[in-house]
C-alpha cells in the first residue's frame, strides 16, 4: 500500500504504521475464514469454538486502527491522495470485521452442527464454495496490498461466480429437506454457514472496490469500473 512521502517523517510512520495494521489484520481475517471452512468441511467441534472465540481479536485491531485514522485526521488534516487512502482504509477494516463475523458465525452453526452427531453430507458442494470464498478474500487482500486495480476488477467479477455457487448449494439443501423433513434443523444450519460464506463474498469484493477508489478516485460501488478514467 504505497503512499506518497511527506516532509514530517514522523507523519510518514505514522502512515505506515496504519497501513501494516490493516495488512496485519486481514491476515488474521484471512485465517480465521480458513479455519472455519475447514471446521465446516471436517465437523470440527474444537476447531469451530476456537473460530467462534476469537473473533474479538479482530474486534480490537479495528477498534485500534479506527482511532489512528481518527488522530491522523484530527493532527495531520490529511488532504487529497492521504485523505482518500484514509477514507478507504476505514472503510476496508469494517468489511474485514464483519467477514470475522460471519467466520464467527460459522463456528457457531458448526458446534450445533457436531452436537447432534449427524452426518450433514455435501462435503463436495460445500468444499467447492469454500474454496472459493477463500481465494476470492485472498485475491482481495493481495490487490490490497500491492493496490493492483486489475487483480481487484478480477475479484469484483468473480463475486458472481460465488453467488451462483451459493445458488446451487442453496437447492441441494432445499432437495434434502424436502425429501426428509428430519434434516430441516440441520440443513438450515448448513444453510446459514453457506449465507455466512457468500457474504464473506461480498464483503471481499467491496474491498476491491476501496481499492479501485483508492487508485483511480472511482466509486464503483454501483457503477461499472471504467480503467481509462483518470
Amino acid at each position: 500500500m504505497e503512499t506518497q512521502q511527506h516532509i514530517s517523517q514522523q507523519y510518514n510512520k505514522e502512515l505506515e504504521s496504519v497501513k501494516s495494521k490493516v495488512l496485519n489484520m486481514g491476515g488474521m481475517v484471512e485465517a480465521q475464514v480458513e479455519s472455519a471452512v475447514t471446521a465446516l468441511i471436517e465437523q470440527d467441534d474444537e476447531l469451530a469454538k476456537k473460530v467462534a472465540e476469537s473473533d474479538y481479536k479482530i474486534n480490537k485491531i479495528e477498534v485500534e486502527i479506527d482511532e489512528n485514522c481518527a488522530q491522523l485526521i484530527a493532527k495531520r488534516q490529511p488532504a487529497a491522495g492521504d485523505l482518500r487512502l484514509i477514507i478507504a482504509i476505514i472503510k476496508v477494516i469494517t468489511d474485514l470485521e464483519r467477514i470475522g463475523d460471519e467466520a464467527e458465525k460459522i463456528g457457531r452453526h458448526v458446534q450445533k452442527l457436531v452436537s447432534t452427531e449427524d452426518d450433514i453430507g455435501m462435503h463436495a458442494e460445500l468444499s467447492s464454495l469454500g474454496e472459493r470464498v477463500i481465494a476470492i478474500l485472498h485475491d482481495a487482500l493481495d490487490a490490497l496490498a500491492r493496490m493492483d486495480i486489475e487483480q481487484a476488477a478480477k475479484v469484483v467479477e468473480t463475486d458472481k461466480q460465488i453467488d451462483e455457487e451459493f445458488n446451487r448449494v442453496s437447492r441441494v439443501l432445499v432437495t434434502h429437506m424436502m425429501e426428509d423433513p428430519r434434516n430441516i434443523k440441520n440443513m438450515l444450519h448448513v444453510t446459514w454457514c453457506a449465507r455466512a460464506l457468500e457474504r464473506i463474498g461480498d464483503h471481499s469484493q467491496n474491498i476491491c472496490e476501496y481499492v479501485i477508489y483508492l487508485v483511480k478516485g472511482q466509486d464503483v460501488r454501483h457503477t461499472e469500473f471504467n480503467p481509462d478514467q483518470q
